[in-house]
């Protein structure tokens, strides 16, 4: 298989209040996923990036690197902002100041 982003396909699937981003690799029975809730704390507008896993048979092809783009794309694109409690959507956010605006 290759580590082409072309045979990656990110999904967002609405899971009670809050929801899932899901990485498909093309080929693989493996998948990335990146877990959010809503926020009671900071409104409607607000949500928490809680967790982010990409199982190692998938690691190493900046699968993470995806769903948290994607999260932050739609944050845009819908006009939420985020909480990236997760330690992995954190770092990511320290790497785009430009990000900075989104975040809650």
């Amino acid at each position: 298989m290759s580590d082409s982003p072309d045979e990656v396909t990110i999904l967002h699937h609405v899971v009670g209040q809050g929801g899932k981003y899901v990485a498909q690799i093309e080929g693989s029975p493996h998948h990335g996923m990146l877990e959010w809730e809503p926020s009671d704390e900071h409104g409607d507008e607000v949500r928490i990036a809680t967790h982010t896993v990409v199982p190692k048979a998938i690691g190493g092809r900046g699968i993470a690197a995806l769903l948290v783009e994607r999260f932050v794309a739609d944050a845009r694109r819908l006009g939420f902002r985020i909480v990236p409690r997760c330690s992995y959507v954190a770092q990511k956010f320290e790497e785009h100041p430009d990000w900075a605006d989104l975040r809650a």
